[in-house]
């Protein structure tokens, strides 16, 4: 972190609805997202199209590439970008026990000594030991979570938390994670067999233990894909895999599939809870006390154990022009980017106030982005989508 820290089939007609709707302004996105006509869209010589299809057809032929192992190809002409593109077709028995075990992180860091902006920066606060989160993690951290995805370096994982849905009280489908967990930023596209498995490792046992245990011990509740994500344009146009551009904006907000047969429990209704998303919260100056949570993955971590950090917030300003960010004191490395940080609003309750992004390659601190107009801009647009 200050490097980055880290990153059957849906039914056809339900991806092409969702790329519309999108496509008309639901995602936030710029004007430069409309929808591309039908008879613009384009395909690689994998089946993977370089626009977003738009026929019923093409969609089709699409996912049949994909499950064939399409979505390995990352050239760069093949990679969609834009923020109504997103597609993500479900894999069945893609994320296996063993490749969940194995996905790797993927770190965005930033110098040590990163400078002040205009006196915004507060003094590189002194690392606090990152501690493991006790087990049940359903009843000590509820609705935290991993996310996993694919990227052109393999497969990756991020931390991620189920959040509250105004349009669906107590049957949300919503899951706050980092912009670059989903995004590769200006150089890149939407990731690939984004999935998120809330309580992953809910005993908390350790990596030795792990090896041969039941599904229901990794993934107690199941592992969700997302059939929509959206992030911001100031990530997409500027954010990067090092360094700390596009920080300020890098959050993301996934829609995933409720669960399947005849039950058909929201994925908020299957964990038993989630977090409300405290938009506008007070400066990292007033905010008060401020915890931390994910998986870390990078050494001395090991990916396989929830941990957190809490203690009082500093302000780090890496572009003028941008909010100034949150930053904590905390050891958690690569693999706890997108996880929540949460404060305790006015009236007592807890809410999620930003999500990890950078820390520095030391893994002293940490750094996420204060959730403002642009953040909720994205999280009204995946609401509204699915309302």
């Amino acid at each position: 972190m200050a490097s980055i820290r880290r990153p059957a089939v849906a039914l056809a007609a339900a991806l092409l609805l969702a790329g519309t709707a999108t496509a008309c302004g639901s995602s936030g996105g710029s004007s430069n997202d409309a929808k591309p006509a039908a008879s613009t869209t384009a395909s690689s010589s994998h089946g993977l199209p370089t626009s977003f299809p738009t026929s019923l057809n093409d969609l089709k032929k699409w996912e049949q590439a994909y499950k064939d192992g399409a979505w390995k190809d990352w050239d760069k002409s093949n990679w969609l970008r834009k923020a109504a593109d997103f597609v993500n077709p479900v894999i069945k028995g893609l994320w296996s026990d063993d490749r969940m075990q194995h996905a790797d992180q993927s770190d965005k860091q930033v110098p040590a000594d990163v400078s002040a902006d205009l006196g915004r920066t507060d003094p590189a606060p002194p690392p606090v030991q990152a501690q493991k989160v006790s087990a049940p993690y359903h009843d000590n951290a509820p609705g935290v979570g991993k996310l996993f995805f694919d990227s052109p370096k393999g497969s990756m994982v991020c931390s991620a938390t189920v959040v509250q849905d105004p349009a669906h009280p107590g049957k949300s489908n919503l899951v706050w994670t980092a912009g670059h967990c989903v995004h590769a930023g200006a150089a890149g596209g939407w990731y690939r067999n984004i999935a998120f498995v809330p309580a992953y490792n809910d005993g908390a046992a350790s990596t030795a233990a792990l090896k041969g245990a039941q599904r229901d011990v990794l993934a107690p509740y199941g592992v969700f894909w997302a059939d929509w994500a959206s992030t911001s344009d100031q990530w997409i146009s500027t954010g990067a895999e090092s360094g700390g551009s596009g920080s300020p904006y890098d959050f993301a907000v996934l829609h995933v599939e409720p669960k399947k047969g005849s039950s058909g429990k929201s994925l908020e209704e299957t964990v038993g809870s989630a977090m409300p998303v405290w938009f506008g919260a007070p400066s990292a100056k007033t905010v008060g006390t401020i915890g931390a949570w994910g998986y870390p993955a990078a050494p001395p971590f090991d990916g396989q154990r929830m941990y957190d950090c809490t203690g009082r917030s500093g302000r780090l300003s890496l572009n003028a022009q941008a909010p100034t960010e949150y930053r904590l004191g905390c050891t958690m490395t690569a693999g706890s980017s997108g996880g929540g940080w949460f404060a305790r609003q006015p009236d007592g309750k807890t809410a999620l106030i930003s999500n990890t992004s950078i820390g520095p390659v030391t893994s002293t601190w940490l750094a996420g982005p204060y959730l403002g107009a642009d953040a909720k801009k994205v999280f009204d647009g995946v609401s509204a989508k699915f309302r």
